[in-house]
């Protein structure tokens, strides 16, 4: 028999700090309701209760409770509440037991089919549960809960797992401006955020899982609570007038460990600006318009401490082009109010309008330092493969690397540092580049590193002109680094 009694449940609090209910005085009854609490704690979990022999029979859900039959999450079985606890709501002050915020999810009534000290199966009437649910012990406190109906929403889809995501084309602002909308460009790293049970997955435009980098992110997941979502941003360091700095965000994207992530968020916090949404509550949003989307994240009102929805500008193009330019941003998407998200595609229905040529490039060596410099690195070698990767593969032919020429300025002592660090082990004999060679004297490496370079233009022989570096990109893979060629609009 499953105990009834509150003793553990009062000694676990401070009845003169908390404002949760003694049960003192509570009445008896089998009424046979239930309640979902969801539990803003140190971190976010649902308590399910369960009205039974004059308490409230409790477990706590770390993910929330399955609508899918085919997922059964973890239920801790906690100690029995007073029956009082069911309409309980509010604030549990920090230093208290379970401090945080404590709101009700769902309540209603159930019908139980089974009660047992290792078995539990009732069928909820909530307005958003419903349906037949076993929870089973499956050693000590840990239960299990599960769907035995069919989901309520037999065209529920599962969130995606990887989405690749969508890119810009480079070029000129639009001639159908009313067509378009226009977001800033934020200068950072592109993230897809996968937001479900209130647990956030981060991940880089290479697949790569940067949640441990950034975690004051975390807390994005926990204030959509029980909704799923994935949503795309950019993940960026504000500096002191409000703009974008890559180089600032270079201190946190090469930490290796926690406690150094934890000291180094409080002098450079980031900010995840969110910008769109392909998947809410069991469906893809991928197929819908891009206005669509932009107002189905807007109704999510995502404003926290380290996340912002900026608003997007329909039409006026221009005049957005020369604000950015005047507050030194790097530039402009327009993209289509029509268009549908397409993962993985560089689309011409998004074009990136920049006041800076900005270009990602394959660090192929490096010349060494003079003056001030000497002993150090003088300059990058930076270049670009001929085609793709996936190109190379459909052809069968080999990239080839072409040399476009030494960056030598924009770097502070701390990259100089970071860069003899990462480059020595790359180090190799022969140059990288299929074309021209660099200067007498270099040094030659793996071309593996990507970095990000700030340049007024090309010149006819295919070189950067008044490069300068911007920092490394560990979010792009050097096999799929191309030059960017602007497309007529």
């Amino acid at each position: 028999m499953i105990s009834r009694n509150l003793d553990s449940y009062r000694a676990k609090r401070d009845f003169e700090a908390t404002p949760e209910p003694s049960g003192h005085g509570d009445p008896d009854g089998e009424s046979q309701r239930f309640v979902v609490h969801e539990h803003h704690a140190r971190r976010l979990h649902w308590d399910l209760r369960l009205e039974h022999a004059g308490a409230l029979e409790s477990w706590a859900i770390p993910r929330g409770i399955p609508e899918d039959p085919k997922s059964n999450r973890l239920a801790v079985h906690v100690e029995p509440h007073p029956l009082s606890y069911i309409d309980f709501a509010g604030e549990i002050p920090a230093g208290s037991y379970g401090a945080g915020k404590v709101r009700i999810w769902d309540s209603g009534t159930y019908e139980c089919h089974k009660f047992r000290v290792d078995e539990v199966i009732v069928t909820f009437h909530g307005q958003r549960l419903s349906g037949k649910y076993a929870l089973f012990q499956t050693k000590g406190n840990d239960w299990m809960i599960h769907r035995m109906d069919p989901p309520l929403d037999p065209d529920r889809e599962s969130m995606p797992e990887r989405i690749v995501p969508m890119l810009a084309t480079v070029g000129p602002l639009p001639a159908d401006d009313e067509s378009y909308g226009y977001e800033i460009k934020w200068d950072g790293v592109r993230a897809i955020a996968y937001c479900e049970g209130g647990r956030l997955r981060l991940e880089s435009r290479n697949q790569r899982d940067i949640t441990a980098r950034y975690p004051e992110l975390r807390a994005l997941a926990a204030e959509l609570g029980a909704r799923s979502a994935v949503l795309d941003g950019e993940v960026t360091a504000i500096d002191g007038d409000g703009r974008p700095d890559f180089g600032r965000l270079q201190g946190r994207m090469q930490l290796g460990s926690e406690s150094a992530v934890r000291r180094k968020m409080k002098d450079v916090p980031v900010t995840y600006i969110v910008f769109d949404m392909l998947y809410l509550d069991g469906r893809s949003t991928m197929a819908l318009p891009y206005r669509e989307r932009r107002r189905r994240l807007e109704q999510l009102d995502l404003a926290g401490p380290a996340w912002r929805t900026p608003a997007y500008h329909v039409g006026d193009g221009p005049a957005i082009v020369r604000a950015s330019r005047a507050q030194g941003l790097e530039g402009v998407i327009a993209k289509r109010l029509d268009s549908r998200y397409e993962p993985g595609r560089r689309s011409s229905a998004w074009i990136k309008v920049k006041n800076q040529q900005r270009q990602e490039l394959v660090i192929g060596g490096w010349l060494p330092g003079a003056g001030s410099r000497a002993g150090r690195i003088g300059a990058l070698l930076a270049g670009y493969h001929d085609i793709s990767a996936a190109d190379a593969a459909e052809l069968g032919r080999p990239q080839r690397l072409l040399y476009a020429g030494s960056v030598g300025s924009g770097f502070s002592e701390d990259d100089l540092s970071r860069l003899a660090v990462v480059l020595e082990p790359l180090r190799r004999e022969a140059t990288p580049f299929a074309d021209r060679q660099p200067p007498r004297g270099a040094a030659f490496v793996e071309p593996r590193l990507v970095a990000e370079v700030e340049f007024s233009e090309w010149t006819r022989a295919g070189s950067l002109r008044h490069p300068s570096f911007k920092g490394l990109r560990d979010d792009k893979d050097a096999a799929d680094v191309v030059r960017e060629q602007p497309t007529d609009s």
